[in-house]
């Protein structure tokens, strides 16, 4: 008999409870305030997150996904340019390509990392695809709290002359060679879903960046275009950051990196409970400070591996179970690198996401690796 889950995969509810008296005073001083969109909240926590990640200039808005498109359309990308990333993400990635009315490429992994794989973005770069619009920007995802190979990305960026935007919606704190998710490329998005390691109560976004020109056009691309007098100099959106989701972050940002040690502690835990064990641990690149958005196993017979936990009362997740390429409203339609996304797709049948987050209790996390020595 399946007994019921005892430790979910995700739980955020656990994070509202840990931190409730500095969120119910945030969220008491937003409404106290009168001033309910683009306040003294949002403007604070703009300015507490640009300084947190070392760059200058950061724009809240209303989520992850709109991050993402409005970083696209502030560097003009349109139907007139492609945009490369991956087929191993979050649909939201792809979805945000196609908001800002670009061409999505969709290419595939290094499979031990599961992240963009250089080479083949060498390749399309170097020879486009045909039928493709130019390739104006490619989007980095920095995936399951460790970045991609940001250095050789950028590199590549700059040799063949396209902007570089990291997506870091799972990469809140991570580093590599000492340099954070988010201050490398022209642009970075992060989102604050309440799952993410920095997360708000509902949705929202936030676009870094080091250009004040761009961040200006960001600013203003979320509010119908918006520079002075509400005036529409370009053709905007709304999507601002809430006040009450702004005075949250900014409550939950300066326990961000201890909540991102205790993930890593969980994480060394596992590994240790795994070090015998027949699944593949998640990989670390060299120089790379891992976050553990998600801990990613990977297993031949995951299914099973996932029914056996279930019945040990430990919840699990499958970050992602169906590549982006080959959901309904993508495939057939979207275009693929020389690869084929075959990487992606093997990988896609083996993943399994443990719970991880800093709530867990140590009671919590010794049931887990107690489970995970028994596999």
């Amino acid at each position: 008999m399946t007994s019921p889950i005892v430790v979910p995969q995700a739980n955020p509810g656990a994070g509202y409870r840990a931190l409730q008296p500095e969120i119910n005073a945030a969220i008491a001083r937003a409404l106290d305030s009168g001033q309910y969109v683009l306040g003294h909240e949002c403007s604070s926590f703009e300015a507490a997150f640009a300084a947190w990640l070392g760059v200058r200039n950061a724009v809240g808005c209303g989520s992850g996904t709109d991050a993402l498109a409005l970083a696209l359309r502030a560097i003009g990308a349109g139907p007139g340019m492609a945009v490369a990333t991956v087929s191993h993400t979050a649909v939201a990635t792809v979805a945000a390509i196609e908001m800002a009315g670009a061409v999505p490429i969709l290419l595939d992994i290094e499979p031990q990392y599961y992240t963009l794989d250089p080479a083949e973005l060498e390749t399309v770069l170097k020879r486009p695809p045909a039928g493709l619009p130019p390739i104006g920007a490619v989007v980095a995802v920095h995936l399951y709290g460790q970045m991609a190979a940001i250095n050789d990305i950028r590199a590549l960026c700059d040799r063949y002359g396209v902007i570089l935007i990291e997506d870091c919606a799972q990469a809140h704190g991570a580093a590599l060679d000492e340099r954070h998710a988010g201050t490398i490329g022209d642009l970075a998005t992060f989102s604050f879903y309440p799952t993410k390691n920095l997360g708000g109560l509902g949705d929202g976004g936030l676009v870094t960046t080091s250009n004040a020109r761009l961040a200006s056009r960001v600013a203003a691309l979320r509010q119908y275009g918006w520079q002075t007098n509400s005036i529409s100099q370009w053709i905007g959106v709304n999507s601002r950051l809430d006040e009450i989701q702004a005075a949250i972050l900014r409550a939950k940002l300066p326990f961000l990196d201890a909540n991102n040690a205790r993930r890593q502690a969980i994480a060394e835990a596992y590994d240790n409970a795994l070090a015998d064990g027949r699944a593949t641990r998640p990989a670390r690149r060299d120089g790379a400070r891992h976050v553990f958005h998600q801990y990613v196993l990977r297993l031949a017979d995951r299914d099973h591996v996932r029914q056996r936990l279930r019945v040990e009362g430990v919840g699990t997740g499958i970050h992602y179970a169906i590549p982006v390429h080959l959901q309904p409203a993508y495939g057939g339609r979207v275009a693929l690198g020389p690869g084929n996304c075959l990487m992606t797709e093997q990988a896609a049948a083996e993943i399994l996401s443990l719970p991880i987050y800093p709530e867990l209790t140590d009671a919590q996390v010794g049931h887990i690796c107690a489970a995970l020595r028994r596999l």
